[in-house]
Formats: structure tokens, sequence, C-alpha cells
């Protein structure tokens, strides 16, 4: 048993300090540098609703792109997706809360359609409006560029530079604005996937059709 009488000679067993107490920032080891404050959500925004029809899925996908004003122009603030496919409902949420955050950084964000357009889905993406899609979420990119393109994003002043001749690109047809080789994978009937990898850059060499990501071959 001991009883803490702290005094000058002896001293004490327990005694109390006071500490400084931790920070986020003392944790990391050096402050958080915000490199851009995100844009106040205004009371309304307006908005357009675009609906998108996988063929795997037996619902369809809503997907609702909001803007707002900023220095006079348009620019996506939000995005939302809806589908009675429970199925997708994880990863949209978090897709949603992703790009949103993204937007309300500011700046260009045409990257995020971009990104989103590359990826695809090694099961083998659809045949869309004509041309094929890698994957839902190619197709999610893909209407996000369609309402940048319409909601006259670049014309900001600050993209132009980025973007010389975007307007008249804008007009022309996929075959006019994609390089010869995926022109002609576009144009390949569904199904055109690699059997070994998946992958979808198979073309015809020589008579033998050859898969020009893992080198596989049907003539052996």
């Amino acid at each position: 048993c001991t009883t803490y009488r702290p005094n000058e000679v002896t001293g004490s067993v327990l005694s109390v300090a006071e500490t400084e107490e931790a920070t986020p920032e003392a944790d990391l080891g050096a402050e958080v540098i915000y490199i851009a404050k995100p844009l106040d959500r205004p009371e309304a925004l307006d908005g357009r609703t675009y609906k998108i029809k996988w063929p795997e899925s037996e619902h369809a996908i809503y997907i609702t792109v909001n803007d707002t004003l900023h220095n006079g122009v348009r620019r996506p603030f939000e995005v939302f997706i809806n589908s009675k496919n429970m199925e997708h409902y994880a990863w949209t949420l978090a897709l949603t809360r992703m790009i949103s955050a993204v937007f309300r950084r500011g700046g260009d964000v045409r990257f995020v359609a971009e990104e989103l357009k590359a990826v695809f889905d090694p099961r083998g993406g659809a045949w869309m409006e004509g041309r094929y899609v890698p994957s839902i979420l190619a197709a999610i990119g893909g209407v996000i560029e369609r309402h940048l393109a319409e909601t006259s994003f670049v014309a900001d002043p600050a993209l132009q530079t980025a973007t010389e001749g975007g307007t008249q690109a804008a007009g022309r047809s996929d075959a006019e604005t994609l390089p010869a080789d995926v022109v002609s994978l576009n144009r390949k009937k569904p199904g055109s996937s690699c059997a070994n990898c998946g992958g979808f850059d198979v073309r015809m060499v020589e008579g033998c059709v050859n898969c020009m990501d893992c080198g596989h071959s049907k003539c052996g």
C-alpha cells in the first residue's frame, strides 16, 4: 500500500507532469498542406440525368451530374449514380463520393472521364449505341465526358490552351478522332476478345487471329 504524499525532502512515488495534446499533424510528422480548398455548395444546383442500359443488368443505371457557376463558367460539382440493381450499390456510392470530391476541388477535371473510360472488365464489355464499351465504368466515364462537352466546360479560358481545336474535334465522328487500330477494333463483331487473357487488342495477322496483349494465336 503506497500513500501519495509528495514533499521537498523525500519526493514522491508518483508524479504528474503536463503534456502537450497529440494532434493529427504531430502524428504525421509534418504539417498538413491543403492544395486546394473545396468549393462551397450552393443551395440549389442545375443538373442533367442520363440513362445507361447495360446489357448484363436487368435494371438501368441513372447518372446525375450537377453543375455550378464559378467565375462565370459552368463546371461540374457533384455526381449521383442510382439503380434498382443493389449489386452495384456499394461501389457506385463510393465512386460518386470520390468523383464529387474531385469536382469540388476545381481545376481541369476532364481526366476523371478519361481514367474511367480506360477501365476494362476482364469478363468482357458490351456494345452500346453501335460502339464497344469495355466496362460499366467506361460507360459512366463516357456519360461524364458527354456532359462536359454539352455544357461547354472547355469554354473556360484556363482550359482552352489544353484543348486547342477541341470544338472542331467535338463535331467529328469517332472514326476521325480515334487511332486507326482502335477504330478497326471497335468495328469487330461482339466477342472478339482473346481467349487466353481476355484482352481486346485482337488482330488478323497473316491469316491467323493474334492477341497483341499476350501473344496468343489460334494458329498455335
